[in-house]
């Protein structure tokens, strides 16, 4: 039997209409603690701003959180977008994070500013923030911040300076490098550490970024051989005709956001349904589904497996992008847990 690779949750923490921020994130609480009793490895959160349909903008306090109420799962950034942040802001957060949970912190860091133009400039105007141009430097900054020993800061007057994201670690988060393009594949090469392709946003680029990362890799102490995370968005429910009404709403905001249209909080399923035909919308969300899991449990995993064997992935992290019906509540999303359910029950199979 194929073996199957370690799974993993991708959150955006999902605001349907008529609920609340706090019911949004009741919701994807419980459903992190489902991952955790199921026997998922990690538990992601993305950072976006000034979304409506998304509330993951924070993901250090949503860890934090997550983190006190798990027992085993790994918790962490998919990712902290770094050039909205000062390094050693972040360094401190996820040192902080790493005692409070130590052995089960995981950073991971982007390079896209997860938000609109506007936001962006109004993060860079109004706080200390990463130079994009800059990113490697970043990276490797905040490597040693976290590091026990810590970095040296070089003063114009000549004397070094000693700097600690905290003042006595005694464990470190693991870095992981995301990105869709083959920018953040050399990079995560050259610097010997794990490599998140972000499958989930574009899709297009695997096997170029992939074999860049592998060809290309420098083993580091931490990380001597090269290891993968794919992201993948899936709705799995008991039957295929369920899957597919459920994966509906996310689809319809994807479309609208590639479209550059208004966005607005995620649709119910219902109203998903009831939405007028709309051709080039349509048109976008047909070829969507191609690359998301869309199905029953035998055929979400089946998919599951057939890509990372294809792809020779470590781990798959997948983005439960599954709907909720207007009559289900709003502090909790049933399909996004069954769709976990059921994925780690046939792939533990």
């Amino acid at each position: 039997m194929p073996t199957s690779p370690r799974l993993s949750v991708l959150d955006l923490v999902p605001v349907r209409s008529g609920q609340t921020s706090a019911g949004a994130v009741a919701a994807s609480v419980a459903l992190a603690q489902r991952a955790d009793a199921l026997g998922f490895t990690r538990y992601w959160f993305a950072e976006h701003h000034n979304m409506p349909a998304v509330a993951s903008t924070t993901p250090p306090v949503l860890i934090a959180s997550i983190a006190a109420r798990t027992e085993r799962i790994r918790v962490g950034s998919g990712g902290v977008m770094l050039p909205n942040h000062a390094p050693l802001v972040v360094a401190e957060q996820f040192a902080a994070l790493e005692a409070l949970a130590p052995g089960r912190i995981d950073l991971g860091i982007g390079r896209a500013p997860g938000s609109d133009p506007v936001i962006t400039q109004l993060l860079r105007i109004s706080g200390p923030t990463a130079d994009v141009d800059r990113f490697p430097d970043h990276v490797a900054d905040i490597l040693s911040l976290l590091s026990p020993d810590g970095a040296t800061l070089r003063l114009t007057s000549g004397r070094e300076y000693a700097i600690q994201a905290t003042p006595a670690a005694s464990a470190v988060p693991t870095l992981w490098l995301l990105g869709s393009s083959d920018y953040s594949a050399r990079l995560a090469a050259e610097l010997g550490l794990p490599y998140v392709f972000a499958n989930h946003f574009s899709g297009e680029g695997l096997e170029p970024a992939l074999d860049l990362y592998r060809s290309g890799y420098t083993p580091s102490e931490r990380h001597p051989q090269p290891e993968t995370i794919l992201t993948l968005n899936v709705s799995v429910a008991d039957t295929a005709e369920e899957a597919a009404e459920r994966a509906l709403p996310q689809l319809r905001s994807m479309a609208r956001l590639r479209l550059g249209r208004p966005m607005r909080p995620l649709e119910t399923v219902d109203e998903a349904l009831a939405a007028p035909a709309d051709s080039e919308g349509d048109e976008l969300i047909v070829r969507m589904r191609q690359r998301w899991v869309i199905g029953d449990a035998d055929a979400a995993a089946s998919a599951v497996r057939r890509l990372a064997e294809r792809h020779a992935i470590d781990e798959v992290m997948v983005a439960p992008i599954a709907g909720s019906y207007a009559s289900e509540p709003a502090d909790a999303t049933p399909g996004r847990v069954r769709s976990l359910e059921l994925l780690a029950e046939r792939l533990a199979a």
